[in-house]
């Protein structure tokens, strides 16, 4: 039986089926998956129940998944558990409890790691308990928000180095790490501007962790990072994902924004695995390239 892909929008998002993520896939429609990546940015399977060494297996199809490390409590894994159940008990984590507190942070949009030195190429999520109410996932496309941006902003972006930084992002709604913690995750810089290298479409890398674009005044890069953000998540342009069990959503952090949305933390139960791909062919091209020379510089003067 051959995979089916149905495309949600003409370009933005696929529900794919016919395919058993659970017991291996071949190397061809490995292939079709891929492409669809590229093609579809968000692609959503259903009834595929994994557990973590399924998860971990079928992440290793995508690339190396980047190891956990800080405040979230799968720290030291290549997991991101975003859950309200204590990991070790498995009771519910009271809400005033700081690791709830840490997770309101993805509450807001935000493409994943691009507070890392090393971009992501894609986060895979699957859900493992589902609350009855609430509790989705909103997803936006960057790429289509660079295809509608005015000729004047398209020229802006063009060169624009960004730093993603992590306590600015967490800072916003409230959250403030320890010395210890902050220091795991220093700020980091990365192009503005994305362009895929199969279909060439080109996308916009913003969210909460973008805190300032290098070389432009505070108040007037916040200004325009923030222009940008809205232009990518206006209301029509969101696609909510409403989970249940088994599902698995594969999303390209090159091309998208995400936040999770409200439920009842203290009622219903929720967790989700999350493994994140990262992206190393990304450094060798001309845009780090020319980061790394102006870090270089800085550091030499």
């Amino acid at each position: 039986m051959s995979v089916r892909i149905e495309p949600v929008r003409p370009d933005f998002v696929a529900r794919v089926s016919d395919v058993d993520l659970v017991n291996g896939m071949d190397d061809s429609t490995f292939a079709l998956l891929r492409r669809a990546l590229d093609d579809y940015s968000i692609l959503v399977f259903a009834d595929q129940p994994m557990d973590d060494r399924c998860q971990i297996e079928f992440s290793s199809w995508w690339g190396q998944a980047e190891p956990t490390k800080g405040v979230n409590p799968a720290s030291g894994t290549v997991f991101a558990r975003q859950s309200n159940l204590d990991i070790n008990t498995g009771a519910i984590i009271p809400p005033d409890d700081r690791r709830m507190a840490y997770q309101t942070g993805n509450y807001q949009w935000h493409a994943d790691s691009t507070f890392k030195p090393l971009p992501s190429l894609c986060s895979i999520l699957t859900a493992r308990e589902v609350p009855r109410e609430g509790g989705n996932t909103e997803f936006v496309s960057t790429r289509t928000a660079y295809d509608t941006l005015s000729d004047e902003l398209r020229n802006t972006v063009e060169d624009l180095i960004v730093e993603h930084d992590l306590s600015f992002s967490r800072g916003r709604v409230g959250f403030t790490f320890t010395p210890e913690e902050a220091a795991l995750h220093p700020p980091v810089r990365h192009p503005l501007l994305q362009v895929n290298p199969v279909t060439g479409r080109r996308s916009l890398l913003v969210g909460a962790h973008a805190a300032r674009i290098v070389g432009w005044p505070l108040e007037k890069g916040r200004a325009l990072l923030d222009e940008l953000l809205a232009h990518a998540t206006t209301p029509q342009a969101i696609y909510s994902h409403r989970w249940r069990h088994g599902d698995v959503v594969i999303w390209d952090n090159r091309s998208t924004l995400h936040r999770a949305t409200a439920y009842d933390a203290a009622r219903f139960r929720r967790l989700m695995q999350r493994t994140t791909i990262g992206n190393p062919d990304v450094l060798n091209t001309p845009a780090y390239q020319r980061i790394r020379a102006q870090q270089t510089s800085t550091d030499n003067t």
